[in-house]
C-alpha cells in the first residue's frame, strides 16, 4: 500500500482524471487502481515530474490503492545509477512512499519473448534499411509510407535474423526489429514502428547481457501490464503514441492496462527539457544539476523550496486536458505561505553600514527576546544583541531623501526593529566622499518601540549589532532566464542566449549570531529581505546562505487585479 501521510497531502479537487478512476470503480472495470511514476534515469527529476509525482501518487492514496516506482531504463547510453539514485531520493523528499521499485530491465527476456510472439503471429518483421530510408519510406501527414522491401520476410527467416541480432552477430544498426501494421495509416506512428534496434553498450544494471534493446513505445505498455497498471497516466505528447499502446497489447492479449494524457507542466522562466538541462550543466552555465537556479527538484531543495510547498503549488494548478503556462510568482506565493509560518526568523543587513549611536553608554549590551516563529510562539524565542554600534542597511539611508522616503535621513526618526526610536545627527564621509558611518542619538524612553508621549514613526529598521555580528555568505538568485518563454527566441539564437547574466550575485553579509545554530539546508526569514536557505557549502568560519524567495508577493498582486 502507498504510505503518504494524508495529513501531508489534503484531497485535491475532482478533475477529469479522477472523474474517471471514479467512474471506473463505480462500474466494477477494475478491483482497485494501481499506478505508476516511470521515469527515464537519464536526468534530474524537475517540477514537470513533480506534477507526475503528485498526480500518481496523489491518486493512488486517494483511492485506496497503490504506486510503483518504475525506471524506464532501455536506453543504455544515457541512463545511469547516478539518476536512479537522484530520483528515488527526490521522490521520498516530495514525501511519497512507492509500493514497489520496478525496472523496465526487469522484463527484457519477457519483453524479447514478446518480441518473438509477434513475428510468429506475422506482426513483426526484421527491417535492414538504414535510418535515413526508414525515415524517409514513413512518409509524411499528407504522404502515405512506403512498404520496406523486407516486409515480406517469411517468419523463419525473421525469427533467424532477431535471434542472430541478439547473439550479436550484427553491427549496430544494420537491422532493426519493426510492427507490421499498417504504412498508409493516418497516425504516422503506427506506420511500422521500430520496436527493437541493435545497441552495443553497458548497461547500468545488466551489463553486456545484452546488445538489442526495446523501444519506449514496446516497452511501456507492456511493463504498465505486466504491473497490472490500472490508470496509465501520461503528458499530452504521448497521446498519438496511445493507438500503438494499444495495439501491441491488444495483440499479445496482455491485461488491458489504459493510458490518459494529461497536459504537462509549463511554467514562466522556465526551461524543463532534460536535453537543455543537461547542457546547461555540461557546458557549466549552472554549477550543476542542483544548482538552486535549476528547476530540478535537487535545485529546489538546495534553494530551500520546502516540498509542502511544491505540493501545494502541484494542486493548484490542477490537472487538465488543455496545455497552459503557469506564472512562476504562483510557485514563490506557495513557497512564501509555507514558510511564513515555519521558518525562524533572524536579522542580516547585506550592504552594511555603520551606525553609532553617541549617547548610548559604551560597552553596554541589551537583549531583546524576539518569538523565533510569530505564529508558533510554542517554538520558543530568539535573543537579540542591541548595542552602542550597529549595522544598518545601506539602502535604508539617504543623505537627500525624498519626500515619501520614510527611512533614516539627516534629522530623521525612525524605530529600530524591538529596540529604540533613533534620529540621525550627522554623517561621517571618507576623503572621497562615500558615507562611512552615521552618527544618531537615541531616545532612552522608546524601548521596545514607544514612547510616554506615543509619538509616531513610519519607517523600522531592521539591524545587527557591530560586536556580536556573524560574518556569512549569501547568494542572492534570480530567474535564470531574462524572458518568459526562453524557447521563444528569433532564429539564429538559442535559449541559451536569454541566460540572466545577474541570476546569481553573491555578496558578504552580516548577521545576528542566532544563525549559527542553522544546518544545511534549514530556512531562516531574514527580518525584510527575504527567505534564505543554509547551504551544504557552507563551513565552521561561513555560512552561506542562498536565497528561496524574496517578500515580495508579485503573483498575490496579480490575483486581485
Amino acid at each position: 500500500m502507498n504510505t503518504v501521510d494524508t495529513e501531508l497531502h489534503p484531497a485535491a479537487p475532482k478533475d477529469f482524471i479522477r472523474a474517471m478512476i471514479e467512474n471506473d470503480l463505480n462500474a466494477r472495470r477494475h478491483a482497485g487502481v494501481q499506478t505508476r511514476f516511470p521515469p527515464e534515469p537519464n536526468g534530474y527529476l524537475h517540477l514537470g515530474h513533480a506534477k507526475s509525482i503528485c498526480l500518481n501518487f496523489g491518486v493512488a492514496q486517494e483511492f485506496s490503492g497503490a504506486c510503483n516506482l518504475r525506471f524506464d531504463d532501455t536506453n543504455p547510453l544515457k541512463e545511469s545509477q547516478e539518476y536512479v539514485d537522484s530520483i528515488r531520493k527526490d521522490v521520498r523528499w516530495m514525501g511519497f512512499t512507492w509500493t514497489n521499485e520496478c525496472y523496465a530491465s526487469d522484463y527484457f527476456e519477457q519483453l524479447y519473448a514478446f518480441a518473438e510472439a509477434l513475428i510468429f503471429a506475422g506482426k513483426a518483421y526484421v527491417d535492414s534499411q538504414t535510418m535515413e530510408e526508414i525515415r524517409t519510406n514513413r512518409g509524411t501527414l499528407t504522404k502515405v509510407g512506403v512498404d520496406s522491401p523486407y516486409r515480406t520476410r517469411s517468419v523463419e527467416e525473421n525469427i533467424a535474423l532477431f535471434r542472430q541480432m541478439r547473439d550479436g552477430q550484427f553491427a549496430d544498426g544494420a537491422h532493426v526489429l519493426r510492427a507490421k501494421i499498417d504504412m498508409a495509416a493516418a497516425n504516422i506512428v503506427m506506420r511500422d514502428p521500430t520496436l527493437y534496434r541493435i545497441r552495443r553498450a553497458t548497461h547500468h544494471r545488466t551489463g553486456n547481457t545484452w546488445c538489442i534493446y526495446p523501444l519506449y513505445d514496446f516497452t511501456h505498455c507492456i511493463s504498465d501490464s505486466l504491473e497490472k497498471i490500472t490508470h496509465s497516466l501520461c503528458t499530452l505528447e504521448f497521446a498519438n503514441n496511445r493507438e500503438l499502446y494499444d495495439w501491441v497489447l491488444e495483440s499479445l492479449n496482455l491485461f488491458p492496462s489504459r493510458q490518459t494524457e494529461f497536459a504537462r507542466l509549463s511554467i514562466t522562466r522556465t526551461i524543463l527539457s532534460k536535453r537543455k538541462l543537461i547542457q546547461l550543466v555540461e557546458e557549466k552555465h549552472v554549477a550543476g544539476w542542483d544548482d538552486p537556479r535549476m528547476p530540478t527538484l535537487s535545485g529546489m531543495r538546495r534553494r530551500g523550496v520546502p516540498p509542502e510547498a511544491l505540493r501545494d503549488f502541484c494542486q493548484r494548478i490542477g490537472v487538465a486536458r488543455a496545455e497552459n503556462t503557469v506564472d512562476f510568482s504562483l510557485l514563490e506565493f506557495c513557497i512564501r505561505e509555507h514558510l511564513n509560518t515555519t521558518a525562524p526568523r533572524a536579522m542580516a543587513v547585506l550592504d552594511p553600514l555603520k551606525l553609532i549611536i553617541e549617547n548610548y553608554p559604551e560597552g553596554q549590551v541589551e537583549w531583546f527576546d524576539l518569538p523565533l516563529t510569530p505564529d508558533a510562539p510554542e517554538k520558543g524565542v530568539r535573543r537579540i544583541p542591541f548595542s552602542r554600534e550597529i549595522w544598518i542597511e545601506r539602502e535604508d539611508f539617504r543623505e537627500d531623501a525624498p519626500k515619501k522616503f520614510f527611512r533614516l535621513a539627516p534629522g530623521q526618526e525612525v524605530r529600530l526593529r524591538c529596540a529604540y526610536y533613533i534620529t540621525c545627527k550627522a554623517v561621517q564621509k571618507d576623503e572621497n566622499g562615500n558615507i562611512t558611518a552615521l552618527v544618531c542619538t537615541y531616545d532612552p524612553q522608546s524601548r521596545g518601540g514607544g514612547t510616554p508621549d506615543n509619538r509616531k514613526v513610519k519607517g523600522t529598521l531592521h539591524w545587527v549589532s557591530a560586536s556580536h555580528a556573524t560574518p556569512i555568505t549569501v547568494r542572492l538568485y534570480d530567474h535564470l532566464f531574462t524572458q518568459d518563454d526562453p524557447d521563444n527566441v528569433p532564429d539564429g539564437q538559442s535559449f541559451i542566449d536569454t541566460i540572466n547574466p545577474a541570476s546569481l550575485v553573491t555578496v558578504s553579509a552580516l548577521s545576528d549570531p542566532t544563525v549559527a545554530a542553522l544546518k544545511p539546508g534549514e530556512t531562516v526569514q531574514f527580518e525584510r529581505l527575504g527567505y534564505f536557505c543554509a547551504d551544504a557549502d557552507s563551513t565552521p568560519e561561513d555560512t552561506v546562505f542562498n536565497r528561496t524567495a524574496t517578500l515580495k508577493d508579485t503573483w498575490a498582486k496579480m490575483e486581485k487585479r
